[in-house]
Order: structure tokens, then C-alpha cells, then sequence
């Protein structure tokens, strides 16, 4: 009995922290509230009649249809949205509304803190909070379906709220907003409808806003009425729908306020029947990097919601498409793991890639500025796909961008080809942490000697990625880093290339000895013309920004022994040819290898192994350098 008296709790930190933010901030968009509450609202009506597929106890055979019902009080000055939807038990009331038990949290309170961008509510799964856009205090009264009590969660959005006892006669939840002084304009049946009609028109469950009417004897009464089509979209004519009714129900979908970049709206017919509307989202989801991100596409079948967040009809690398999926062939009894054996589904899947692929290509045909939008918020995500599932080759390389040495901006791989001279057979690319680190990489001297065009690859999946391409138009991918670069050579170049190996030879087993621990091989390079050497990749190995990420993740990540080759014609190597023939096991030439290959690693952005011992080099030489200059 004890668990039926009222209760005062506080709230989790984080939620007295956003509380504190939405009530307090300066949002404009205030009314972007009931949008969000009759989504949750739809929401728990779709997973009643999820339920009731495997519990007939759920939904009643007689049972008139779940609805929304909307009311404004003016006299009382409140709101109340009213569903009969799955409903809440008063530990999932404690749990939904007083936690935020959600890894986005953080992320979502840090972006809140700009009180300029009302469009990142509902964002992060948080829309019941936009109640306090508008009101000073929100009652939710709930029941579950297999209960027979009912509990009434209040709040006036400072340190607490409470939980008690409620009288509710059937399943479904109340939410009432005792709306602030200067938000009155909301309650209001025609504002209301207003905003019915902009946000929530395609929900599909009836929405019945309380409206006034006259009777036969002229006196006033009220009625519910039904103010929004409760069709599904996606099963509409694309010709008969406009851009704001798509961008409105994506909003109402997803909780996103900004506009999609781009959809495709598309009916399959044939052996499978189905229906799909998908988005690519106008800018990236909070989650879109972490392992428990969400697809974010619904699995719907006959028009009957199935589940969200359906992950086997959207490969991994499409996974910041949105929408929703409506199929004729599932049974409404699919489980998730069904679908992991579903020829049907199989099928689907190859559609959402096929139809994503190929309006994505429209779109960097018809607008190239909006790709490139899309480019940077989403192209590392689509690389993905060139490593998972390599069968997609050929319709994501054509969609992919990359900064270049030839040109300002991004460029496409065909672009590449058509500005290739003659006598280039290959496509040449340098991975790195960023397009200032690589573009004065000295693997690019002879390339760019040359006049050939290298593609400048920056994100972290790009060499797995770059190994699931391999080829483009013919033409083979190589990295100027790795250890079998071919490149052209005259006759007489190779004959004193080789004669200058010869002599160098003993200083070649020197610098092996010295770096033994830290390379795999020391050799002649014909890729150096400026630089005095450089580390390149084995076969097999992973190249430095790759290799430093991975240790990064995993300290016990065996290190990557790489070639260091030596440039026969610089200066410093003569030098060095010439300590080697005067002492060659003389400290002084040990420790200029050291430092000389410490400027390798400095020069690609890795660690060195011992700074100190590198900085007391520099100072040695530094005195040296002073000295010589005072004595001239």
C-alpha cells in the first residue's frame, strides 16, 4: 500500500540542468511544443498496436480506434493532449520523464546552451520538455494496459516533481499544460488547429481538437472534431504532395527542425510491393559516429507501424538516411530476427541503396553545392560502404569527393581522369590527418615533379575504404607512400641511381643498424627530390595517421615497421656518406641518423621516441650553429 501515496522526487542533474535551459532561454519557436507532444502521442499509440500483435488483451476487437483528443481551457488557462495509447506505469512515469537515460545527453545540453536554436528540441529524444516552452507546470496521468492503477506525474520545472495516486478509466495517457501568462495566444482552438494542420497533419491517428458549436436551440456547446487528414504520406501520389508537406512530415518523423537536403519517394512493384519515402537529413545526428547509433528508418507493413530504428533494410553506411518503409509482403508478426533471414527483406534493402544511390546522384548532378553540403556531413559515413560491402563499388565511387593538389575544392574521381596528362596510367592519392599535413608530404616530390594530380585522403575509414575501391574507370588507386611505387624512369636516371646505391651502400647498413628496432628495411628512393628522406609502407602495413589512431584506440596495437628511404642526391646524405667514410661507428653519425629520422616522424605528424633527447640535439646544434656565426 505504501507505494500508492504521493511522492516528491528530484530530478537527475541533467534534467533540472535542460529544465533550467528550456524555461529560461529566449526560443522563438514556442509552439514547436504541441508538435511534439502529439508525436509522443502517435508514438504510443503505434507501440499499442505493436503490442497488441502478440497480446490480444492489449486492444479490445470492439475497440474504437486509438485517437489524439486535444482541449483548451481558456478559463482554467491550460492544454490538454490525451491519447489511448500504450500508457505508462508509475516507474516508467519516474524513469521517462525524471532521468534522461541517454547517451546524447551530454552532446544535447552543450548544443542547448546557444539559446538561439529552438530546432534542437525533440532532437535527442527530450520533446516532452518543450512542454515548458509554454507552460509553468505539466501534469501527466498515465495507465498501463495490464494495470489497473493509475499515476499522475507533476512538475513545475524547478528541483522536483511528484508521483501519485490517479483515477483514469482506461489505458492511455493525459498530458496537461497550465500554460503561462504571457503564452495565453495558445489557448486558443483555432491557434491550436493552426498548428494541428502545419505540424501534425499527417500523423496517422485521428487528432480531435475540441471545437465550439451551436446547437439546434442556439445554445453553445462543443464537439471533437478530427482536424488532420491521418493518412500516411508515403502511400500518396509524389505529385500531389508539396516540399512543405514532405519537409513537414519529416519533421514530424524524425524531431528534426531543419529542412531535409534531400528524399526520395518511391513505390516498388513486381515480385516484392513496397513503399518508401527517405531523407538524408540537412545536417548530421548527434549519434552518427557512435556504436549505438540509430538507422532511423520504421519498418511499417499495410500501413500498420512495426518498429523503428529497422537496421536490416539500411546497410550500415546509409545509416543517416531516414524515413520509413512500408511493405505489402511481411507478416505483421516480423521480429527482428525474421528479418535477418527474409528474402523480402533482402530485397528491400537493395532498393534503399539502389534509390539512395541514385538521388544522390542526381543531386551532385543538378546541385553541386548542395553535395558538397551533403559531402561534408555525410561522406566519410558513405566510404564505409566501399569497405563493408564491396559489391556497392561501382555506384559509390562515382559519389565521391576529395580535396586535390590540382585543384581548389572538391573534386570527383571522373574529374580526375579527364585532367590525367598523357602518359599517367594511374590514379595517385596520399593519406593523412589533414589536407595541410599531406600537401607537404615529400612522398608527393617526384609526383608532383612530374605534374601529376594526387588526391589528398583525410578521414580515417579512407584507407580501408581506398582497398575496397582499388580501380576507377581502369585506372588503378596508388599511394604515394606505399613501398612499391612505380614510377617512370629514363635509362640513364636508373643506371645513376643504381651506381649511387652502390656507394652508398655502407651508409645504407649503417642507418639499418642504428634504426634496426624501428624500420623494416633502408633503402634508395626515386620518389624523393627535395627532402633528404622519408618512411614509406610495406605491403600489408598501415600507413602513419592510420597506425597512430589505431595505437591511440589500443596501446598493445603492433607497431608498423616501415621502409625509410634515402634521397642518392641530397646534401645532407653526401654529408653523411662522408662521416661514414671518416668514423663509421662514430657517435656523431649514430646520433645525426637518430635525428635525422626523428625529422621523419616529426614531418608526418607522428611522435618521436624520445623528445628530450631530440631537443638536447637541437641545442647542440643550435650552439654550434651560434658559435660558427660569432666566429665568422
Amino acid at each position: 500500500m505504501a507505494r500508492k501515496k504521493k511522492s516528491t522526487r528530484k530530478f537527475q542533474a541533467e534534467v533540472s540542468r535542460l529544465l533550467h535551459l528550456v524555461v529560461n532561454s529566449l526560443y522563438s519557436n514556442k509552439e514547436i511544443f504541441l508538435r511534439e507532444l502529439v508525436s509522443n502521442a502517435s508514438d504510443a499509440i503505434d507501440r499499442l498496436k505493436l503490442a497488441a500483435l502478440t497480446d490480444d488483451s492489449v486492444l479490445a476487437d470492439d475497440e474504437e480506434a486509438p485517437a489524439i483528443r486535444v482541449f483548451a481551457d481558456v478559463e482554467a488557462g491550460t492544454i490538454t493532449i490525451e491519447d489511448d495509447g500504450i500508457g505508462m506505469s508509475r516507474d516508467e512515469l519516474a524513469t521517462n520523464l525524471g532521468t534522461l537515460a541517454h547517451s546524447g545527453t551530454l552532446k544535447f545540453l552543450q548544443e542547448m546552451e546557444d539559446p538561439t536554436d529552438a530546432r534542437l528540441i525533440g532532437q535527442f529524444g527530450v520533446g516532452f520538455y518543450s512542454s515548458y516552452l509554454v507552460a509553468d507546470e505539466v501534469a501527466v496521468t498515465s495507465r498501463a494496459p495490464d494495470s489497473d492503477e493509475a499515476w499522475t506525474w507533476r512538475s513545475d520545472a524547478k528541483e522536483t516533481y511528484t508521483l501519485e495516486p490517479a483515477e483514469r478509466a482506461t489505458r492511455g495517457t493525459t498530458v496537461v499544460l497550465q500554460v503561462r501568462d504571457e503564452q495565453k495566444e495558445f489557448v486558443d482552438e483555432w491557434r491550436l488547429r493552426s498548428l494541428i494542420g502545419r505540424y501534425s497533419d499527417y500523423v496517422s491517428h485521428p487528432i480531435l481538437l475540441e471545437t465550439s458549436k451551436y446547437g439546434e436551440d442556439g445554445e453553445p456547446g462543443k464537439e471533437l472534431q478530427q482536424v488532420n487528414k491521418a493518412s500516411a504520406l508515403w502511400q500518396r501520389k509524389a505529385s500531389d504532395i508539396t516540399d512543405e508537406q514532405y519537409a513537414e512530415f519529416y519533421k514530424h518523423l524524425t524531431h528534426d527542425w531543419t529542412e531535409p537536403l534531400v528524399r526520395t519517394h518511391f513505390r516498388i512493384e513486381g515480385t516484392q510491393l513496397f513503399t518508401g519515402l527517405l531523407f538524408v537529413p540537412g545536417r548530421p545526428p548527434f549519434d552518427l559516429f557512435l556504436r549505438d547509433g540509430h538507422r532511423g528508418v520504421r519498418l511499417f507493413v499495410n500501413r500498420v507501424f512495426i518498429m523503428d530504428d529497422a537496421e536490416e533494410l539500411v546497410p550500415i553506411w546509409l545509416r543517416f538516411v531516414k524515413g520509413v518503409i512500408d511493405s505489402d509482403d511481411l507478416p505483421l508478426n516480423v521480429s527482428r530476427e525474421m528479418l535477418q533471414d527474409s528474402a523480402v527483406v533482402r530485397s528491400i534493402r537493395n532498393q534503399v541503396i539502389k534509390k539512395t544511390l541514385a538521388r544522390l546522384s542526381e543531386l551532385a548532378d543538378e546541385d553541386a553545392e548542395k553535395y558538397t553540403t551533403f559531402w561534408g556531413h555525410f561522406g566519410a559515413v558513405l566510404k564505409e560502404g566501399l569497405h563493408v560491402e564491396m559489391g556497392q563499388g561501382d555506384k559509390i565511387a562515382p559519389l565521391l569527393r576529395y580535396r586535390s593538389s590540382a585543384v581548389d575544392g572538391l573534386t570527383s574521381l571522373a574529374e580526375y581522369v579527364e585532367r590525367m596528362p598523357e602518359g599517367q596510367e594511374a590514379i595517385y592519392y596520399i593519406l593523412g590527418e589533414s589536407e595541410a599535413a599531406v600537401a607537404n608530404s615529400p612522398h608527393l616530390e617526384a609526383i608532383a615533379a612530374r605534374g601529376w594530380e594526387v588526391l589528398y585522403m583525410t578521414d580515417p575509414i579512407d584507407e580501408w575504404a581506398v582497398q575496397g575501391l582499388r580501380e576507377f574507370d581502369e585506372k588503378q588507386l596508388v599511394s604515394a607512400a606505399k613501398a612499391d611505387l612505380e614510377l617512370d624512369e629514363s635509362e640513364e636516371d636508373k643506371k645513376q641511381r643504381e651506381e649511387r646505391a652502390g656507394e652508398l651502400e655502407g651508409l645504407i647498413d649503417r642507418f639499418q643498424a642504428v634504426l634496426d628496432d624501428d624500420v623494416e628495411e633502408v633503402r634508395i628512393s626515386n620518389r624523393l627530390t627535395d627532402s633528404p628522406c622519408c618512411l614509406v609502407v610495406p605491403e600489408g602495413g598501415h600507413h602513419a595517421y592510420l597506425d597512430r589512431l589505431l595505437r591511440a584506440q589500443d596501446p598493445t596495437t603492433p607497431k608498423t615497421k616501415r621502409i625509410l628511404e634515402l634521397n642518392p642526391t641530397h646534401a645532407v646524405i653526401e654529408n653523411l656518406r662522408q662521416l661514414h667514410a671518416q668514423d663509421p661507428e662514430g657517435v656523431g653519425l649514430t646520433g645525426w641518423i637518430e635525428m635525422l629520422y626523428d625529422q621523419v616522424l616529426l614531418t608526418e605528424g607522428s611522435p618521436v621516441r624520445d623528445p628530450g633527447r631530440l631537443a638536447r640535439r637541437m641545442t647542440e646544434l643550435i650552439q654550434q650553429a651560434s658559435q660558427a656565426a660569432l666566429a665568422d
